[in-house]
């Protein structure tokens, strides 16, 4: 694993996802670093990203888990093709579906250990599975199902049904 994350070799001109882009200076900036078997993100939340005195806001542990899983997926998707991230063809993912089980309340005061896996791979999708740990215990979990896209269909309206 390296120092760099996989949301480093976005194009700048889409790099700005709240979750996971780097250009926008008031998002999250998750960082996935994928080792060849799993997709690791270590997060520290803020007092303002409280649902509750003391606990995460559930939403900001969904977006978490959308961008970190998203972000997985597109690096087992080079490895799997046996080439570095960036490389043309791009290749992007979107969410399809984003299934989140929470286990107990999450700690604000405690860095968060996201660990996620390719559960399936095909053609068109990849099933993501994620835990998130607080203090070495689980505290919620999420499946993923990421769907691959043209790498500029975010720029393209004419690809987007009503």
């Amino acid at each position: 694993m390296t120092d760099q994350a996989i949301q480093d070799f976005f194009p700048d001109d889409i790099a700005i996802c709240y979750g996971c882009g780097k250009n926008n200076p008031h998002g999250l900036h998750i960082r996935t670093q994928w080792d060849g078997e799993e997709g690791i993100f270590r997060f520290k939340p803020e007092d303002y990203h409280t649902a509750f005195p003391g606990f995460v806001y559930g939403g900001l542990i969904a977006c978490l888990f959308d961008c970190h899983c998203i972000g997985t997926a597109i690096a087992a998707a080079y490895d799997s093709e046996g080439r570095k991230p960036g490389t043309d063809p791009e290749i992007t993912y979107v969410t399809g579906n984003l299934n989140v089980t929470y286990l107990r309340p999450t700690p604000i005061g405690t860095e968060l250990l996201l660990r996620s896996r390719i559960k399936e791979a095909f053609e068109r999708k990849t099933i993501v599975t994620c835990s998130l740990f607080a203090e070495d215990k689980e505290c919620a979990k999420s499946e993923v199902i990421a769907v691959k896209v043209p790498s500029r269909m975010m720029n393209n309206n004419s690809n987007m049904k009503d």
